[in-house]
C-alpha cells in the first residue's frame, strides 16, 4: 500500500513546502494509512504536524475536543462529519490545513448504519477554504477499503492544494 500512496504523498509534500504550510491528518476507516503515507517522505516535519486515528467516540472526544453537540444531525461517513473533523484537527494542531477521512470499511456494521464501501474525505484550509469528496467502491472488501479510501483522501489533499 505504501509504495502505491509515496508518489502522491510526494506530490503533496511538495506543494506544502511551497507554500511554507502545514497539515493534521484526522484517520478515520483509513486507520492511519492516510498519515502512514505522508510520513514516507523524508523530512515530513517540514510539513506534517500530526494527527490520530479516529476510530472511537472516545478518540474522537479526545482528539478534536468538540462537544457531542456538534455532531447533533450528522452521521459518520458523510461530508459534513468529515468536515467538521478536518476543521478540528486543523484547529487544534495549530496547522494550516486538517485533512479528515470518515467511512465504513466493511466486514462489520458501522455504528452510523452508513453501507460499507463508502468514504468521506474533507480538506479545511487557510481562509475558509474547504473541500471534500465521497468515495464509493460498493465493495465489502475491508483491506481493499482502507486502500482505496486512503488514496482517495491524499488526492482529496492534493486536489485542494492545487486549488
Amino acid at each position: 500500500m505504501l509504495d502505491q500512496t509515496h508518489a502522491q504523498a510526494l506530490r503533496i509534500a511538495d506543494l506544502l513546502r511551497q507554500r511554507g504550510e502545514k497539515v493534521a491528518v484526522a484517520d478515520g476507516a483509513t486507520g492511519g494509512l492516510v498519515a502512514a503515507s505522508l510520513l514516507t517522505v523524508p523530512g515530513a516535519l517540514d510539513f506534517f504536524v500530526g494527527g490520530g486515528v479516529v476510530y472511537s467516540f472516545r478518540a474522537r472526544d479526545i482528539l478534536f475536543d468538540l462537544p457531542r453537540d456538534a455532531y447533533a444531525g450528522m452521521t459518520g461517513a458523510s461530508e459534513d462529519y468529515a468536515l467538521l473533523q478536518a476543521r478540528a484537527i486543523r484547529d487544534n494542531f495549530g496547522a494550516q490545513w486538517g485533512l479528515a477521512e470518515s467511512g465504513s470499511v466493511g466486514g462489520s456494521n458501522h455504528p452510523s448504519g452508513a453501507p460499507a464501501g463508502r468514504s468521506c474525505a474533507a480538506v479545511a484550509g487557510p481562509g475558509g477554504f474547504e473541500f471534500t469528496r465521497r468515495t464509493e467502491t460498493g465493495s465489502d472488501d475491508r483491506i481493499g477499503n482502507m486502500e482505496a479510501f486512503a488514496r482517495a483522501a491524499l488526492q482529496t489533499l492534493e486536489d485542494a492544494l492545487r486549488g
